[in-house]
């Protein structure tokens, strides 16, 4: 049996398509993944960009208030215990009406504070 020339050509073609074929699924695979990292790199950017959105639009405005009402309740704690020393404390009007305040707020099934 003798090989024509037009086989062994074809043979050889075959080859070269299966190997460029196999060549071409490796750089494929290769370009997906290379993609999938920049997307978990873009992830991984808007993560961090959100936080830090958050903390300055949130978070920042927020521990700011909160560093106000504590001034503001440190300031109304002093003066309630100013009340003790105050000369007109027996009839300080002031006074009653945190206690009518107060008993209101236990009327209605509320925790007093203070």
């Amino acid at each position: 049996m003798q090989l024509n020339w037009t086989e062994i050509l074809l043979g050889l073609m075959t080859l070269l398509g299966s190997c460029g074929w196999f060549v071409a699924g490796k750089k494929y695979k290769q370009e997906v993944e290379g993609m999938k990292t920049d997307n978990q790199m873009k992830k991984l950017d808007l993560s961090s960009e959100f936080a830090t959105k958050f903390k300055d639009l949130i978070v920042g405005p927020l521990e700011e208030e909160v560093g106000k009402l504590r001034t503001e309740v440190k300031d109304l704690k002093d003066a309630i215990e100013g009340v003790y020393d105050c000369p007109f404390r027996d009839d300080c009007p002031v006074r009653e009406r945190m206690r009518d305040k107060s008993h209101r707020s236990e009327d209605r099934g509320e925790k007093s504070e203070g």
